[in-house]
């Protein structure tokens, strides 16, 4: 089996992305008043904070942002209850208590990430909202997800992958999808 990989979003894609995204934040929030925003580590924290830079340059305001580590509250591990609260460092910091809560994340497929975000999040407060902001959603949802801003759909099938690279953690900003070709 060979691998085939094309670049669906390149930097300049993933910068007018992320721009449309802060705007449509803006408008369906009419500003950004009472809002935070809370990246899923680890690229979607970057995310979160790139779209906080560009409202500042928008708005000349600044967004509250933070990240939050939802590995302990996967629904396929297996940790104590004890550690749960080592996913929330630096979440502590922010009040997210009767905010809105943009949450932001790479790339969306089933939807369980999210489901365990959201229960992090709940741990720490209880937010007005909750939105969702992702960079490219491929389908495949297993739970009743949907964002409420979206950089790129990309439908894709179960046997594809969507590899997002940002420049914070990969050295470049690009969206591949890879393609498992089964050799002949």
């Amino acid at each position: 089996m060979s691998n085939e990989v094309h670049v669906i979003m390149d930097e300049t894609a993933i910068r007018r992305a992320l721009t449309r995204i802060a705007h449509e934040i803006l408008e369906k929030n009419k500003g950004i008043e009472n809002c935070v925003f809370i990246g899923i580590k680890t690229r979607g924290e970057f995310l979160a904070q790139r779209i906080a830079g560009k409202i500042l340059e928008i708005e000349g305001t600044p967004v509250p942002w933070g990240a939050v580590d939802v590995t302990r509250y996967r629904d396929d591990q297996k940790d104590s209850a004890a550690s749960l609260t080592e996913a929330n460092i630096g979440l502590e910091k922010l009040d997210i208590h009767d905010k809105k809560v943009i949450l932001f994340d790479d790339v969306l497929y089933t939807g369980r990430t999210i489901r365990a975000a959201m229960d992090a999040l709940m741990d720490c407060g209880r937010p007005q909202m909750i939105q969702l902001a992702v960079l490219a959603d491929r389908g495949h949802r297993e739970l009743p997800i949907r964002p409420d801003y979206i950089g790129k759909n990309v439908p894709t099938a179960r046997s594809e992958q969507i590899e997002v690279a940002l420049t914070e953690t990969d050295g470049k900003d690009e969206v591949t999808i890879m393609q498992n070709r089964e050799e002949k």
